[in-house]
This record gives C-alpha cells, sequence and structure tokens, in this order.
C-alpha cells in the first residue's frame, strides 16, 4: 500500500476510536448551534473575516447572553462580501465540511441563500437529539466543559465540567491590575464565565481589595470555592508578558498602595504573588483535581496573537517545579513553542500537554505537534484532542481536522518503519481517550 492508502485505513481506524473531549464551551442543554452564525462566525473565523477587512472582529454577544437574531443576522450580512477573501483558510475548510457533512450544504454561502441555511440550523437548535447524534458520530464518550455552562444540568450524563473563572495571570489590553480585578469579581461569589478576552468594560464588583489580607483571603475564599465533586479540572491562562518572580509580602503591599497608578512593574508583582498563593492552596488538592493552563496567545482588542519568549518558558518550568504534586496541563497557542514544552514535560512529571490550541489550529501545525510529541513523550503525557468548541457542530469540525491529520502523520511513521499499522491505532488509541482517561477519570 502507498501512503494515502495507509492514510485512508487509518482514518477510518481511527474513526472506530473511542474520543474524549477535554475542554469545551458548550452549553447544557443547549448543545448544537442555535443558527447559522455558531457556525459561520465562530471566533476564529472572525478572525479571518477580520484581516480580510471586514468592519467587526469583535465576538458576538457571549454566554450567559445570546446574539439576537437581528444581531446574528446583521454579522452575517457583513461578512458576506468578504467570504471568498478567506476560502483558503483552514479555518473556512472546517466550516464547509460542517455544512457539508451535517447539513448536507455544498456550495459558498451567499447573500441569495444564506437565509436558507440559516432556518435550516436554526431549526435543529433545540433538537438536543440531533446534536448527541453529532457528538456521537465522533464516538466521544465524554466532553468537559465550563461548570458555569451547566445551566440545569440537563446533559450531566453527558458532560463533565471544569472550572474556568478567575484569570489573574492573564493580561488584558490596556490593565495592570487584572490580576487584583480578577479575585475581585470572584471573592464572595459563585462561579460563573471568565471575564471575556478584549472586553474593554470592568462591571462594578461587590469587594475590593484594599490590603495583603484582603488578597490572602479572596485566594482562600477562591480556593475554597472550587467545587472538587463536581470539576475535574480547573483552567486559566500564563501570559508571557508578565515576569514571574519571587514576591515578598513587603513587596506586594507596597504595589498594592500603587494600584491607581499602576504599571507594568505592578502588574508582575500582583499576578506573581497571587499565583503563587493560589497554586501554593490548589496543591494541597492534588488528587482532586488538574490545573490546566493555555500558553502563548496574548490580547489584542478583539482576539490575541501567539506570542510567547524564552523567559515565560524557564519561568513555567521554576512554576511547576515547586509544585511537584499538582499535575499541570498545557494547551498551547505557539507552533516553534512545542518542542520546548515537550522537553519540559519530559523532565518534569507533573506537566502534560494537550490538543492544538487556537493558532495552532492548521493542519500543517498540527503535524508537526503531533509527530514532535509522538517521538519526545509518552503517550500519558499527552492528550490527542480538545475541541474548545462552543456548539457541537464545530466539536465535528474540530474532530474531522485532528483525525485526518493524526492520521496522515501515523502513516508517515508506519512508511518509515517505525510503528506497525496496529500500533499506530493502539497509539491513536491512547492519545484520544485512554490518557485523557486516566488523567481525568472520565469513565
Amino acid at each position: 500500500m502507498n501512503t494515502r492508502q495507509i492514510t485512508d485505513e487509518l482514518e477510518q481506524a481511527l474513526a472506530q476510536l473511542p474520543v474524549l473531549d477535554i475542554h469545551t464551551h458548550l452549553v447544557g442543554g443547549k448543545l448544537g448551534a442555535r443558527g447559522l452564525h455558531d457556525v459561520l462566525l465562530y471566533h476564529m473565523a472572525v478572525s479571518d473575516l477580520y484581516a480580510a477587512g471586514c468592519p467587526t472582529g469583535a465576538r458576538l454577544t457571549q454566554y450567559p447572553g445570546w446574539p439576537t437574531r437581528e444581531e446574528a443576522h446583521h454579522r452575517i450580512e457583513e461578512a458576506l462580501p468578504y467570504l471568498p477573501l478567506v476560502r483558503n483558510t483552514g479555518i473556512s475548510h472546517a466550516v464547509r465540511v460542517i455544512l457539508r457533512d451535517l447539513y448536507a450544504w455544498n456550495q459558498p454561502v451567499t447573500a441569495d441563500n444564506w437565509r436558507k441555511l440559516d432556518d435550516l440550523i436554526r431549526e435543529r437548535a433545540d433538537d438536543r437529539a440531533w446534536a448527541y447524534g453529532i457528538i456521537d458520530r465522533l464516538n466521544i464518550q465524554r466532553t468537559v466543559t465550563e461548570i458555569a455552562r451547566r445551566e440545569h444540568g440537563e446533559d450531566d450524563h453527558r458532560l463533565r465540567y471544569s472550572l474556568e473563572w478567575c484569570f489573574f495571570t492573564r493580561c488584558q489590553w490596556g490593565e495592570h491590575d487584572t490580576a487584583l480585578y480578577e479575585l475581585e469579581r470572584c471573592w464572595g461569589l459563585t462561579p460563573s464565565s471568565p471575564s471575556p478576552i478584549g472586553g474593554g468594560t470592568r462591571p462594578a464588583t461587590p469587594r475590593t481589595i484594599r490590603s495583603l489580607d484582603d488578597v490572602k483571603a479572596a485566594v482562600k475564599y477562591y480556593v475554597d470555592t472550587i467545587p472538587y465533586d463536581q470539576v475535574v479540572s480547573t483552567a486559566t491562562h500564563i501570559s508571557t508578558d508578565i515576569d514571574f518572580q519571587s514576591v515578598a509580602d513587603d513587596d506586594m503591599a507596597k504595589a498594592l498602595a500603587c494600584r491607581g497608578k499602576a504599571g507594568t512593574r505592578e502588574r508582575d508583582v500582583y499576578a506573581s504573588y497571587v499565583n503563587e498563593l493560589f497554586l501554593t492552596e490548589l496543591e494541597k488538592h492534588e488528587k482532586e483535581i488538574v490545573f490546566q493552563f493555555s500558553f502563548a496567545a496574548e490580547p489584542l482588542p478583539y482576539e490575541t496573537a501567539s506570542r510567547i519568549s524564552q523567559r515565560t518558558i524557564a519561568q513555567l518550568a521554576e512554576m511547576i517545579g515547586r509544585h511537584p504534586k499538582l499535575r499541570f496541563q498545557c494547551f498551547l497557542a505557539s507552533r516553534h513553542a512545542n518542542q520546548s514544552i515537550c522537553t519540559l514535560a519530559r523532565e518534569l512529571p507533573n506537566l502534560s500537554v494537550a490538543g492544538f490550541w487556537w493558532h495552532n489550529f492548521q493542519p500543517d501545525v498540527i503535524r508537526q505537534m503531533i509527530a514532535e510529541r509522538l517521538d519526545m513523550l509518552p503517550v500519558n503525557k499527552q492528550m490527542g484532542f480538545f475541541s474548545d468548541a462552543y456548539c457541537a457542530e464545530w466539536v465535528y469540525g474540530k474532530m474531522a481536522v485532528v483525525r485526518k491529520q493524526m492520521a496522515r502523520v501515523l502513516a508517515d511513521k508506519i512508511e518509515e518503519g517505525q510503528y506497525s499499522f496496529d500500533d499506530a491505532v493502539s497509539i491513536a488509541g491512547d492519545l484520544l481517550f485512554t490518557s485523557p482517561q486516566t488523567m481525568f477519570k472520565l469513565a
């Protein structure tokens, strides 16, 4: 058999394997797309369109709100002239795969036909059997989403949950006290979704951090409030712009006194101090939870750019090394940092890598990362898939891309004599199911 034939057979074999999707933003009771906008204007698709000249680069109304029909239709009409300009991108290809495979739609989306397609998707928006069918078609056994999106638990038999709430090590465009504000927006409250990237506004908080004692009380409240019996992980972001450092109480107190005129130095002090305090407390629950973090995507006014410094990679290694009992898992947005992160995971027993996130979700990047990870890491240190999807349709689109690229990489390994066909399928099974099932106990 030639490589193409091997690839086709592998893709068919991989389609039979059980899969765990370990990070999404699906909403309980509303798993499916609410309209064409949920497919066509997924946020990375919006970035493609904005790059092509579409006037609006912001996401549509985000959960817990929903775009009105008027907002969704306006944004679709605004995007239509730019769709031909992005037809070459990987995300646009995934859109076409979703529409073709799930809705039997094989024509370009145009001003003359988009309303028909929108009606077709809206007809099925509240059909839970339809959404289940999409997920079952992928053989996905369990899906992890934010516990804030659980709603009334309608899909608890399908979903498991992650806490994605306080992002005190993520920078926001034009802010320097984000770490403190993030703590304030959680202090005394119950878990909700995290602050949006580039939100531009900061709603008032019920409490204000004014002292070192307040910081410690807010972190303690946060750690104590995590519903460990309901979540398998806590997800956050670690920014490359922050200079992570050891911060004494006195230095933190001095920085707090400067909050009104805080700059990058105070930003780094706030984030470093809060993060170390948090990890120290969270490590006491090391058997109950995995600390997932995204890495190498830094905010711009609407979305992010892929950026990472070697300094941050070194500081990450020190951070993980200081907390050997806590399990860390990285969602990486930088192609060139993949090898570096793999070298850390080889030497830090408590670090693993997972899937392909945001700026890494292009077929050639996925292939490179799979190949590097296969050659560098044992199978139990790498998880093969998470969709980061906001609807079941995008779970399908992302899985279709990953499965095809995984099959291509494995076919190359067979051609080189590194794996047998059975080895390749078995390894894929470990990446897609066994490794995440063992780590997260998602049976």
